[in-house]
């Protein structure tokens, strides 16, 4: 009788061990992301589920109940807007990477080292995420006005509804060209395909990113140990791979 009952505590203590955390991603976070939720994992004991979004999106889920715990912002205004609505714990926010935007084409030929293909006369179309939802897209707004070439590339422009879309429009080749994260096509340091111009960071607003505690997950040891090892250094390693400043 000892004995299953000590069996039963084991199990008990293994299932608490083991709680998943609901985690809102966004989407030019995917593949860091799924790498830090192995290590997380591995770690831990506690296994991250993640659901992939623009911030916009994701915000307005948020608002809607969506049971989320943590959540993974693009932008730093999102999470501070989710404190300041008592959506978010106070305090638990902070910027855990700067991303960088790049105009990529599967095409190795096509994105010269200066982007000057941008300033020719535009012959395909140039995926971007929706500006007003994602920050990559609002960042490539910006980036097309600073260099002048927004009103010559409007007709040929194809939104996704988070970077993640654009990505696969570029991919896929129904735009030769695509504004995403530079995380989405680099690895280990280094562009793995295609042809890249990493945008200049002061040809728009800084993306920093921040991550937040949200209500749902305020009193989840497991939703504040992820955070917790977001922070940390196996983390920040994953993101510099991926082309972040962690």
């Amino acid at each position: 009788m000892l004995r299953l009952f000590l069996a039963l505590l084991v199990a008990a203590c293994s299932g608490a061990t083991a709680a998943p955390v609901q985690v809102a991603v966004a989407a030019n976070m995917a593949l860091p992301m799924q790498e830090i939720a192995a290590g997380f994992q591995a770690a831990t004991g506690h296994r991250a589920v993640l659901a992939l979004g623009s911030t916009g999106k994701l915000y307005a889920q948020v608002r809607n109940g969506a049971p989320f715990q943590v959540l993974v912002a693009a932008d730093q205004e999102t999470p501070a807007r989710l404190e300041q609505e008592g959506l978010a714990a106070r305090g638990s926010r902070f910027t855990y990477a700067t991303g960088r935007l790049v105009l990529w084409s599967a095409d190795a030929a096509a994105v010269d080292a200066h982007g000057a293909v941008l300033r020719q006369p535009p012959r395909a179309k140039l995926a971007l995420a929706d500006p007003r939802v994602a920050p990559y897209g609002a960042a490539a707004i910006a980036t097309l006005t600073r260099l002048g070439v927004l009103q010559a590339w409007q007709p040929h422009l194809v939104q996704g509804e988070s970077v993640g879309q654009a990505f696969q429009f570029a991919a896929s080749g129904n735009a030769r060209f695509g504004f995403v994260a530079l995380s989405q096509v680099m690895a280990q340091g280094r562009i793995v395909r295609g042809s890249a111009w990493i945008v200049p960071a002061e040809l728009h607003a800084p993306l920093k990113q921040d991550a937040v505690l949200l209500a749902p997950g305020g009193a989840d040891p497991a939703a504040k140990a992820l955070l917790d090892y977001l922070r940390g250094d196996a983390a920040r390693a994953v993101l510099r791979a991926y082309g972040y400043t962690a």
